[in-house]
Parts: structure tokens; C-alpha cells; sequence
């Protein structure tokens, strides 16, 4: 047997596996045990120039050559975005091809929409690289990670907003300049609003959480706040109570409820995930037979993806030859599974108060935390400054409800006595 792939989408991503598959030909025949080529690949223009070098007569602008090609096995959908991705996808499997996708926003919408439907084709569909890039992630809870009641995962999924956190640490940037920092080295894109606001890494909690948790989450049920609002002020201060600032994506399972949450959190700087630097991702999963284990590499970039993608073709190819295909794995979802609604989800807080400097406001201040049963772990106060900068109240509150706090904060924020209450932050323990 002869494998014929073909390529929806010649960007960075698509680019990227085109040059290392012709590249890497003979091995991953090889690996396969049969010949395998790449046959045609989709453009938008074929005039434009390539990051890749490909014969003209592969390139096409249209879907059709591919979709409806009776002779190309497997269809990698490079694309990107929700359409004209998804509908492309559902064409393919409904012409019994297999795919191969690293569209996070496809799988974390309709994926198990799509698994379904491939299994009444008879084919399969990979996505190895939707989440974590390189980082053998999915495999992993499809097979490693199979037998284990899932406890809790929390991860840094996002490369971007990673790379912007730590130069904001390590280098004291406000935020703009750490972010046109990450666009001009090529980690942040032109418009970079999926990745600062949480919904990239919303988008990969969903299809995690369907795996290790067996519930399906529309990404846009997900709670979500992002970085923008960071300022070096609370990176000083979270450093100098022992703590470094992520943006994490954590799932936490309660009997039959989970909470998914993504947002800025402070981590013990002595945890796994708080060493985490640059544009690297990593994944902490917690299972009841494993306990604790971390995926750790590159989330992105064209080379990791294209590992991951070149993966999954092997792995469908193989599953081909082995007349494995006609069972596909089915996504598992369990109906009585819930989302645990935010105003219920429990966690540790930092404050930052910015305080009028008069006596009784650090009482008014410990008076509302306690009418709310909000308990405070800890406390630092900045005295204000001659030079106009307002005193500065420090709080980490331990453990309370979600409700609780925001009512502390509605009512901080009401008061004369506060100037501001910027978007506090969760803590997490280690």
C-alpha cells in the first residue's frame, strides 16, 4: 500500500510539516512499513511566496482535489480557526479519509461531534498537537493515563502569555513592553487577544478536560481572565512573599462537578510549575494510581507541531496496516458529570488594596474580610509616599468560596476609604 497525504493549509504550521515530511521521507516510510508521500496541498494563492519549496503541480486552490480525492488516505487540516476548517473535516471523514489536526478551537468546540462521526466512517482522527505542541499530551490520557481516576490537572498551555509572565518577573517589564517583546522574537502574534485574554488556553483546557474528566465544556462555559491587567507592582510583591505570577489552566474534579478555570495565579516559587519559563508549556496531572506527574516542553512552534502531526500519521498509517482502524476510540463522555459553577469553586486570594492614608482603614479593611469569613493568611502594608503614591495594602487570604470573596471585593470597592482594588489574583498551593 501506497499512503497519499494531503494538506489543508501552507502557514508556519502547514509549512512546517511539509519540509520535515519530505525531509524525513524514508524514515517515516520506514516506520510505517510502506511508502508514504505528500500529494497535494491547499494554498489560498499559488503565486505567493513559500516558506517551503513545493512543486507547482502539488499546490491547488481547491478543497475539492483533496476533500473528494479517492486515492489520498489521510487529510492534515493545517488551516486554523473554526471554518471553513470544521466543515472541510466533516467533507473529509464523510469521504472515509483519517485526519490529522493541531486546530485547538475545532476539537475544543465540536470534537467529539467530529470523533463520532468518524467512527461512523469508519476512520480516525488524531490531535495530538492541538494541545502542548510537541509535548505528547494526548496520547498520554488516551493511553498512559487510561486506567487512572483523573484528581486535577493544572498547566501553563499557553506559550505567549508564558513568555510575557516571565520577562514581567524576571526583567520588571509593564506589560506592553513584555508583549512587543514576545510579537518582534515571533512568540506573540500581530494581534495577540486569543492569548492574553485566556481563550487559547481555554480552547486546549476543553479538550483536556474531556479526556481526563469525560465532560464536554463549551470553551466560551470556561471561566477565563487574562494578563492585561498585571503590573509590575504584583510582581514585586508576589516575589517577595515567595511566589511567581502563571497563567494557569486548572480542572478539578468534585464527586460528579469539575471546576475549569484559566487565570493569573500565584504559585509557590518552590513548585514544578513556577520554574516553567520563557515560551514553555507544562501539564501537571494528578491520577489516583500515578499521583502527580508533569508533561514538560515546547507548546508551540513549527518544528514541535510538526512532530506531533507526523506522529499522528504514522500512528493512523500503522493503525491501517493493522486493520486497527475501524476502531476508532470513542471520546467518553459522562452525562452526569457537571461544570461546578465559579461562585462555588474554593481558593486562596491575594488583594492589593490601594488605601487612603488614615487611621481605621486597615480595621475596615479586616472588619469586611471577616464579616464575609474570608480568614487572612497573610498581610503587607506600604506606607504612602511623599512623592503622591498611595499606601498599599497586601492581603492572601486563605482558602474561601468564590462568592465570598467577590463579595469582600464588591464592598472594598465601594468604600471611600480604598482609591483601588485592582483584579485580585487565586493562589494556589503547591
Amino acid at each position: 500500500m501506497h499512503f497519499k497525504v494531503g494538506l489543508l493549509g501552507l502557514g508556519t504550521v502547514g509549512a512546517g510539516l511539509a519540509e520535515v515530511f519530505l525531509r524525513k521521507n524514508e524514515t517515516i516510510a520506514e516506520q510505517i512499513g510502506c511508502p508514504i508521500s505528500l500529494a497535494k496541498v491547499l494554498v489560498r494563492d499559488l503565486d505567493k511566496p513559500r516558506l517551503v519549496d513545493l512543486p507547482p503541480s502539488m499546490l491547488t486552490t481547491r478543497p475539492e482535489d483533496i476533500l473528494d480525492d479517492p486515492d489520498i488516505h489521510i487529510v492534515v487540516e493545517a488551516l486554523g480557526g473554526e471554518e471553513p476548517a470544521y466543515t472541510y473535516i466533516q467533507r473529509a471523514i464523510r469521504n472515509r479519509k483519517h485526519i490529522v489536526t493541531p486546530n485547538k478551537e475545532v476539537i475544543a468546540k465540536h470534537g467529539p461531534d467530529i470523533l463520532d462521526l468518524a467512527r461512523r466512517y469508519n476512520g480516525d482522527v488524531h490531535y495530538e498537537a492541538s494541545v502542548g505542541g510537541g509535548i505528547p499530551l494526548i496520547a498520554a490520557f488516551k493511553q498512559d493515563l487510561v486506567a487512572n481516576d483523573i484528581r486535577q490537572i493544572r498547566a501553563i498551555i499557553n506559550g505567549t502569555t508564558n513568555y510575557i509572565l516571565t520577562r514581567m518577573d524576571t526583567a520588571g517589564l509593564p506589560f506592553d513592553a513584555a508583549l512587543r517583546e514576545a510579537q518582534e522574537l515571533g512568540y506573540a502574534e500581530p494581534d495577540p487577544r486569543n492569548d492574553v485574554d485566556g481563550t487559547d488556553a481555554a480552547y486546549k483546557l476543553a479538550i483536556l478536560a474531556a479526556l481526563a474528566f469525560q465532560i464536554r465544556a463549551a470553551p466560551e462555559d470556561i471561566y477565563r481572565e487574562g494578563i492585561t491587567e498585571l503590573t509590575p507592582a504584583d510582581f514585586a510583591y508576589a516575589r517577595a512573599m515567595g511566589y511567581a505570577i502563571k497563567l494557569l489552566a486548572i480542572g478539578r474534579r468534585q464527586g460528579n462537578a469539575v471546576e475549569l478555570r484559566v487565570h493569573p495565579t500565584l504559585v509557590p516559587r518552590e513548585a514544578l510549575l513556577a520554574r516553567v519559563e520563557g515560551a514553555f508549556n507544562a501539564v501537571e496531572v494528578e491520577g489516583d494510581l500515578t499521583g502527580k506527574v508533569v508533561f514538560y516542553g515546547r507548546g508551540a512552534g513549527a518544528r514541535p507541531t510538526a512532530s506531533a502531526l507526523l506522529a499522528d500519521i504514522i500512528d493512523i498509517a500503522q493503525d491501517v496496516l493493522r486493520r486497527y482502524a475501524e476502531h476508532t476510540p470513542r471520546l467518553l463522555i459522562d452525562p452526569s458529570r457537571r461544570r461546578l459553577a465559579m461562585a462555588d469553586v474554593e481558593s486562596a486570594y491575594y488583594l492589593r488594596l490601594m488605601a487612603v492614608d488614615e487611621p481605621g482603614v486597615l480595621a475596615f479593611v479586616a472588619q469586611t474580610l471577616a464579616d464575609a469569613e474570608v480568614s487572612v493568611a497573610s498581610i503587607v502594608q506600604r506606607i504612602a509616599t511623599t512623592d503622591g503614591r498611595p499606601a498599599e495594602i497586601v492581603i492572601v487570604t486563605h482558602p474561601t468560596r468564590e462568592s465570598h470573596a467577590q463579595r469582600v471585593i464588591e464592598r472594598l470597592r465601594a468604600s471611600a476609604k480604598l482609591l483601588a482594588v485592582p483584579r485580585p489574583m487565586r493562589v494556589e498551593a503547591e
